[in-house]
């Protein structure tokens, strides 16, 4: 395997994390480098929320560690987190469907004018910088005015990114920003990943689609049943790769031939039906 050459911003070394007796992730290692996507791969269950809660500062692992600009780091929460650079854009994005889309992209952070009394929310500005912001990320939306909830969900998840960008992110986490998504805004999405990664930021992708994940990704940590099953560079897989060890190719393979010896005579069929269960879970 090749490695790259660049300090990482962010390197997971063997975290584990432990809930009692249950091990729902262990010995996982990689690095997150500016300019750069992670994507981080797995089935449900692969233990994908457990790794990036660590990331994000929700949970503390259990074992291993986390390196910041190569010095060992612990996170007490998610703020912590955030205030070291590190934005998390989970699935549910956390706005409010009825309110305007530059009151959400400064929610929770709004600015101000005035002292005292007369203090009160600068709200020419914030839509200034919402336009602007949304507008350097290629992000083309006329009226920041209108209900964030009016937006598509590519649009929303776009709005999502631009905000922590804006908000000084150097590493931005993605929580499966395509997986209610249909193929035309899974594109949108993909193309903004793809314009944070080309302004510097780390991006750690999640998702369970290789398809959606190898176009943009530099590197891929796959995961199942809480382990590491491999940590690649794009140079050292293919796509072709890459969906066989998310389809788990040799599991099928293993399954045919089992089915071949039971079925005997209907042998030539299992191995279409096999074929074909390959085929859509790859798909």
């Amino acid at each position: 395997m090749t490695t790259s050459t660049a300090r990482p911003v962010v390197e997971v070394r063997n975290v584990g994390k432990s809930y009692g007796p249950v091990n729902a992730l262990s010995g996982v290692s990689t690095t997150v480098t500016a300019g750069q996507v992670t994507c981080v791969l797995g089935d449900n269950g692969a233990g994908k929320s457990t790794f990036i809660k660590m990331l994000a500062g929700a949970h503390s692992p259990s074992e291993g560690q986390l390196l910041l600009d190569g010095e060992p780091v612990t996170f007490s929460s998610p703020r912590d987190a955030l205030s070291a650079g590190i934005a998390t854009v989970f699935q549910d994005l956390a706005v409010v469907p009825l309110m305007p889309v530059w009151r959400n992209f400064f929610l929770g952070s709004e600015l101000t004018r005035g002292w005292g009394p007369l203090r009160r929310l600068d709200v020419k500005r914030m839509k200034e910088i919402t336009y602007t912001e949304l507008a350097n990320m290629g992000i083309d939306l006329r009226d920041v005015d209108q209900p964030i909830g009016t937006l598509s969900g590519g649009e929303r998840q776009c709005v999502a990114i631009a905000r922590a960008v804006y908000f000084g992110a150097r590493v931005l986490i993605l929580d499966e920003p395509t997986a209610a998504l249909g193929v035309k805004q899974s594109g949108v999405v993909l193309k903004y990943i793809a314009k944070a990664r080309d302004r510097g930021l780390g991006v750690v992708f999640i998702t369970h689609n290789p398809h959606h994940a190898y176009p943009v990704g530099d590197r891929f940590l796959l995961l199942n049943r809480g382990t590491s099953i491999g940590d690649y560079v794009k140079a050292d897989i293919t796509l072709a790769e890459l969906t066989s060890l998310m389809a788990g190719g040799a599991e099928l393979d293993s399954l045919a031939h089992e089915l071949e010896r039971s079925l005997g005579p209907d042998a030539e069929l299992t191995r279409e039906v096999a074929q074909e269960a390959a085929k859509t879970a790859q798909a």
